[in-house]
């Protein structure tokens, strides 16, 4: 019972608590916490609210993770944890403090900016249907218009890196380095800070087809998934990277938003 109530995080907020659980689970995965389980209340209003969510919480043990930007809901947060005995961690708080004591400006204080439809927004959209129609190759002549192209042997990552990138705004394309498929004109074109390589550990790659295979229904030992296989097309792929002038990022091991950054860093 006790485990229990050291297990469960509530995230409280005045929009839809997206940032707060963003740092949450980015916490949960520095922990051997497979039990951990996450209650999201989103678009609290008042103060009996906030009340309320404290009392269970109180019941149900854990803690409690929020982000409100209205200074009266994060008063009564705080009060409430010192009267429940509930720890409760502002997010962005302290940020905001420290943005107001700095540059001596004042907070809009209003909910849910993160997720307006602003011109930013429509540039994600914008590039997400890009990601989309480039993806693994499709419209070789798109590329010349993406930010990022990414480039790389199968199962390296390619498509989720897209996507993850196209929501930050990037459009991105890219294109699977296979022997038997010659290098479009286009991607040569390209110049190489335009494009990033990825590559894996053999040993790595070879487990991530194995088990593409498993899913898929396909018999264990296709070509696809043998180590001599792998290793021709690395070495094909490198080659072709060396060609393009590209910088090669290593992703075994790597989560999508560590390669993320690192790719971004190249801009």
């Amino acid at each position: 019972m006790t485990e229990e109530r050291q297990q469960l995080i509530t995230i409280c907020s005045d929009a839809v608590g997206e940032t707060a659980e963003a740092v949450v689970r980015a916490t949960i995965r520095q922990f051997d916490a497979h039990q951990v389980k996450i209650r999201r209340i989103g678009h609290v209003k008042n103060e009996d609210e906030i009340r309320t969510i404290m009392e269970e919480a109180a019941q149900s043990g854990g803690f409690v993770a929020y982000t409100l930007v209205q200074p009266e809901l994060r008063e009564m947060m705080k009060e409430e944890s010192i009267r429940l005995g509930v720890r409760a961690v502002d997010i962005m708080g302290p940020m905001m403090q420290a943005f107001i004591d700095t540059f001596n400006d004042s907070p809009k204080r209003k909910p849910g900016l993160l997720h307006e439809m602003d011109d930013a927004y429509f540039r994600r959209v914008e590039a997400i249907e890009f990601a989309v129609k480039c993806d693994d190759g499709r419209d070789a002549n798109l590329l010349l218009q993406a930010h990022i192209v990414l480039v790389g042997v199968s199962r390296t990552s390619k498509t989720p890196l897209s996507i993850f990138l196209a929501h930050k705004g990037y459009k991105v394309g890219n294109f699977p380095l296979v022997p038997e498929v010659k290098t479009p004109q286009q991607l040569l074109q390209l110049p190489g800070n335009r494009i990033v390589g990825l590559t894996m550990d053999a040993e790595q790659l070879l487990k991530i087809r194995t088990e593409r295979l498993r899913a898929v229904g396909l018999p264990y030992g296709a070509k696809y998934a043998t180590l001599q296989r792998i290793s021709e097309e690395l070495e094909y792929a490198h080659d072709i990277m060396k060609r393009l002038g590209c910088p090669v990022i290593d992703v075994t091991d790597k989560a999508i938003e560590e390669t993320a950054g690192v790719i971004l860093g190249y801009l």
